[in-house]
C-alpha cells in the first residue's frame, strides 16, 4: 500500500489536470465500451482495487456484460472481444507495461488496420489516463468503499 495522503485536499489542482483529461479523452469519438475496458485491463494490469472497483461498477450501470468482466485478464483466449477491443487492449497493454514490453510490428499493424491516426492518438491518451489515475489511487492508499451487495 502507498502512503494514505488526501490529495484531493491537499494539491485539489491534480485532481482537477487529470480529471481534464478523463473529460476530454472521455469527448472522443472512441466507444465508450472500449474505454471500459481499457480502464479495467489497465487497472487490472496495475493493481488498482480503487479503479477496478470503479470501472467495473460503470461498465455494468453501461451495460457491459459481467461475463466480459470476468474474463477481462485473459481476454486473449476468449472469443468474446472483437477484434477491434483486442487490438486496443493490446495496445493498451504495451503502453502500461512499456519497460517491459517492446510491442511488436505485428500488433502494430493490426491497431493501424482498425484504428486511424488519431483514434490511435485518442487510445493513448485513455491508456495515459487511467495509468495516471491508478498510480494516484494506489500511491495515495484510495480505497474502494465497500457497496451493500449479496456476499459482501
Amino acid at each position: 500500500m502507498g502512503v494514505p495522503i488526501d490529495y484531493v485536499r491537499i494539491e485539489p489542482g491534480i485532481g482537477q489536470a487529470l480529471g481534464a483529461l478523463h473529460t476530454y479523452v472521455r469527448k472522443t469519438a472512441l466507444d465508450p465500451r472500449l474505454l471500459h475496458l481499457i480502464d479495467i485491463r489497465v487497472s487490472q494490469i496495475n493493481g488498482c482495487a480503487y479503479c477496478l472497483d470503479l470501472h467495473c461498477e460503470e461498465a455494468r450501470r453501461d451495460g457491459e456484460a459481467q461475463q466480459r468482466l470476468d474474463v477481462l485478464a485473459a481476454w486473449w483466449e476468449t472469443e468474446l472481444f472483437t477484434p477491434t477491443e483486442q487490438a486496443a487492449l493490446r495496445f493498451a497493454e504495451h503502453v502500461t507495461r512499456i519497460p517491459t514490453d517492446k510491442g511488436t510490428d505485428e500488433s502494430y499493424a493490426q491497431l493501424k488496420e482498425l484504428f486511424s491516426d488519431q483514434e490511435i492518438v485518442q487510445l493513448l491518451g485513455a491508456v495515459i489516463d487511467i495509468n495516471a489515475w491508478n498510480r494516484l489511487a494506489i500511491t495515495t492508499s484510495r480505497q474502494p468503499k465497500r457497496r451493500n451487495t449479496a456476499g459482501s
